[in-house]
């Protein structure tokens, strides 16, 4: 099992927030799969030895995807965020950072900065979602708002504020756009990544601890696998402006 004691962005009696690495499971996780809810209740449960409250997730990554995932520490915790996030913007602000395939010509010049809003159907059966411009039986809306950052030889940097959360929500509006995160095979990426993750994480997460008159909590994680892509993002990333 994968150390987590160095990822550890935020620790309290309510509430622990990892930065989770590319191809780890959040919960939930399949055979070979580092379990992060069932490692952080062995190490960081609550309750006893005997009996410790499972860690367990407020939010979800995807597997392919790294960065900040908050976990609780009790149930009256977990209710309480659970009910937070339930909020949409009011509750839980959500930044992440993207590594994006340069668009075609064809598919025209992205925009600077951008909010989109799309329909989102999530097909189980092949464990996509999909983005479309109108409503429709089985769609949610999806609210997102990104600026490009900068760019490199081959990529460009986005930063992205997740209004609303569901499932694949960024994978599938961009790639709507006819824009692929580096790696993401299952949304139209040309290559996979060596480690089989892909070039979205989850930057930074701000939440008000559920308590009467608490603080608002902000978390920051920087990407766990360093290398010179990343590097060139945080260059020119300066965190909410434009956004």
């Amino acid at each position: 099992m994968r150390q987590v004691e160095s990822r550890i962005l935020y620790e309290s009696g309510r509430y622990l927030a990892i930065n989770k690495l590319p191809g780890e499971a959040v919960e939930g996780a399949g055979p070979g799969m580092t379990d992060l809810s069932r490692l952080l209740t062995e190490q960081y449960g609550t309750g006893g030895k005997s009996r410790p409250f499972p860690v367990t997730a407020v939010h979800r990554l995807d597997a392919p995807v790294s960065g900040c995932v908050l976990f609780a520490r009790t149930q009256d915790a977990f209710r309480a965020a659970s009910a937070l996030f339930a909020e949409g913007p009011g509750g839980v602000e959500k930044r992440y950072w993207a590594i994006v395939e340069m668009p075609d010509a064809s598919a025209g010049p992205l925009a600077e900065a951008e909010e989109l809003v799309h329909w989102i159907y999530r097909d189980r059966r092949r464990n996509k979602s999909l983005a479309f411009d109108a409503s429709g039986p089985g769609r949610k809306r999806g609210i997102l708002r990104y600026r490009v950052a900068g760019q490199g030889e081959r990529y460009l940097f986005l930063e992205i504020e997740l209004i609303t959360g569901r499932s694949h929500q960024i994978r599938a509006q961009l790639a709507a756009l006819g824009v692929h995160i580096k790696g993401d095979l299952k949304y139209g990426a040309r290559r996979s990544e060596k480690n089989g993750g892909i070039r979205l994480h989850a930057r930074s997460l701000a939440f008000r601890t559920p308590l009467p008159g608490g603080e608002t909590i902000r978390l920051t994680a920087p990407p766990p696998i360093r290398d010179r892509l990343w590097e060139d993002f945080e260059k020119h990333a300066d965190g909410t402006a434009g956004l």
